[in-house]
């Protein structure tokens, strides 16, 4: 039987348990140089003693103005590499595995002026209306996903994932919402998304495997469903993605009519859906605080890995916790053995 503390294997990737640190922004860059700092280097480490299997760093940026806030990280320059190759060398030092998330905001862009976006939308009242980006820009922006991938390689890191999801720019060309293109990327929506899967894996080793994180589904009226999100994640897939990671929402107000459910778990149906239809392994997320929760989605085999964020935000050694309350065996640091009961 399958459980959280199963070990797992993708490709070259070997997690010693199915727990993952998902990407939460930090917005704690001092300089604004899109340079990884003290905190991020202790954010991250201490989840690593924690126990963690995978930890994914935060939405990593292609170019300055592809940032949420001037406070994010960033991996336009070779100089952004040597901070992010210390922090995973010292994740690796306590046994986890790191990836890094390669993002650009587009629209949701705050401190850009003007945001960029694949049609001129604001996301909201009060944000900024982005220009469109013209369709040279737009095969200019799959080459900076291409060098940013080159350094999160150069870094070290286990694995890549793209940001699909949350109303980024990638999610931005997918969504009929805010992609009103005329041009070949108005034409096919799934073309931006593929052609940055192809870049970036043309600088991964063949034995990294390749994340794409997406929404599921919209939550808004006139957005995309569950069935639209499986027929865009197999043309991922045939680009080169190995992993799906399955959120949702993201783009415009959400509706009455879509309102996502407040209950524990409720993203899960999502990741089902996604790893049954697409025929590939899935991260899910979502409210998976409770380590029964978290590890009956494995165990029923919803998922293949769970992501769990706010609790680990709260608590580094949530896996560690998990392990004691669940029975399992962990390698604990020796230093913390007294403080668990694990038999």
């Amino acid at each position: 039987m399958l459980d959280l503390f199963s070990s797992y294997q993708i490709k070259g990737l070997d997690l010693k348990n199915r727990v993952v640190m998902p990407p939460m922004c930090q917005y704690s860059v001092t300089k604004k140089d899109g340079v990884a700092n003290d905190w991020h280097h202790t954010h991250y480490v201490s989840r690593a003693i924690g126990g963690t299997g995978l930890i994914i760093v935060e939405m990593t940026d292609v170019e300055p103005d592809g940032r949420i806030t001037d406070y994010d990280l960033g991996l336009w320059s070779d100089e952004q590499i040597a901070p992010l190759a210390k922090i995973v060398e010292d994740v690796h030092h306590y046994g986890s595995k790191i990836g890094i998330q390669i993002a650009h905001a587009g629209r949701k862009a705050e401190d850009a002026n003007p945001p960029v976006a694949p049609s001129p939308i604001a996301f909201d009242e009060g944000w900024k209306t982005p220009r469109e980006l013209t369709t040279e820009e737009v095969k200019g922006m799959v080459e900076k996903f291409r060098l940013a991938a080159r350094r999160a390689v150069q870094a070290g890191f286990d694995t890549i994932e793209l940001h699909g999801a949350h109303g980024y720019l990638i999610h931005q060309f997918q969504s009929p919402l805010t992609n009103k293109r005329t041009d070949e990327y108005g034409q096919d929506r799934n073309k931006f998304a593929v052609e940055v899967i192809r870049a970036v894996k043309s600088e991964m080793p063949e034995s990294m495997p390749l994340i794409m994180r997406i929404s599921g589904t919209e939550f808004v009226e006139g957005g995309y469903r569950i069935e639209d999100s499986i027929e865009f994640s197999k043309a991922y897939k045939a680009a080169g993605v190995d992993m799906i990671h399955v959120s949702a929402g993201g783009e415009g107000q959400i509706t009455a009519a879509g309102r996502p459910g407040t209950h524990v778990a409720y993203q899960v149906p999502l990741a089902r859906a996604i790893k049954q239809n697409v025929d590939i392994p899935v991260i899910a997320v979502g409210r998976l605080d409770d380590a029964a929760l978290a590890n009956a989605v494995i165990g029923n085999e919803d998922a293949d890995l769970v992501a769990v964020g706010r609790a680990m935000l709260k608590n580094p050694y949530w896996t560690l916790n998990a392990a004691e309350q669940l029975r399992k065996e962990i390698e604990l640091p020796e230093q913390y053995k007294m403080g668990f009961r694990l038999k």
